[in-house]
């Protein structure tokens, strides 16, 4: 794999409030250049949500209402996130989710494409028991150890999702294969359905 060829590319994770649909409560954007994650180029921020984490939420990712009751809101942000994701491929493991929430956050907003490190790991590893990102992590035994954070928060879980995208890049020829293999049918950045012309003769 060239990693020359590869887009501007940011691995995204979020978190919710718990609400039905969820308000952030927590983002993180890394990007990726020349085959490796940039932390010290990556975005991350606690949000103060319109409607209180749930306890349940609380549990997931352990963000409490105090850790961000002096935190900005969504509307503070959002020009910096939608700066930096506008026009650029993004991915994340379940992306429909991430891709979804940020998108009903950032009216208007369009990726260059989306990356779905759960669709491409199905290909990659298809011996693998499950897929989900800590059963992925122990099956290709990445090394986390300079990871900073706790799993369940965004920062941590888009760094560990980065390095599981490249573990499985290196095992594709190019950015067509693996985005072929990688983006679910109807988002963006998809290939074009080979529609063959129909004759009546």
């Amino acid at each position: 794999m060239d990693f020359g060829t590869w887009p501007r590319l940011y691995v995204v994770d979020v978190e919710g409030n718990g609400a039905t649909p969820p308000d952030l409560v927590e983002v993180a954007a890394i990007p990726i250049v020349q085959g490796r994650p940039v932390p010290e180029s990556a975005r991350s921020a606690l949000i103060r949500p319109a409607q209180p984490i749930t306890p349940f939420a609380t549990r997931v990712h352990g963000i409490t209402n105090r850790d961000v009751q002096n935190c900005p809101t969504w509307a503070d942000i959002a020009p910096h996130v939608r700066a930096d994701l506008d026009g650029v491929w993004i991915a994340a493991h379940n992306a429909s989710v991430d891709y979804g929430v940020l998108a009903r956050h950032l009216p208007g907003w369009q990726p260059a494409g989306v990356i779905d490190t759960l669709r491409l790991a199905r290909a990659t590893y298809p011996n693998a028991s499950r897929y989900g990102l800590d059963a992925l992590i122990e099956h290709t035994r990445i090394n986390l150890t300079a990871v900073p954070g706790q799993r369940h928060r965004a920062g941590y879980d888009a760094h560990a999702t980065a390095l599981l995208l490249l573990d499985m890049a290196a095992r594709y020829d190019s950015w067509a294969a693996l985005t072929a293999a990688a983006v679910p049918p109807g988002m963006p950045g998809a290939p074009a359905p080979d529609h063959k012309e129909e004759t009546l003769w």
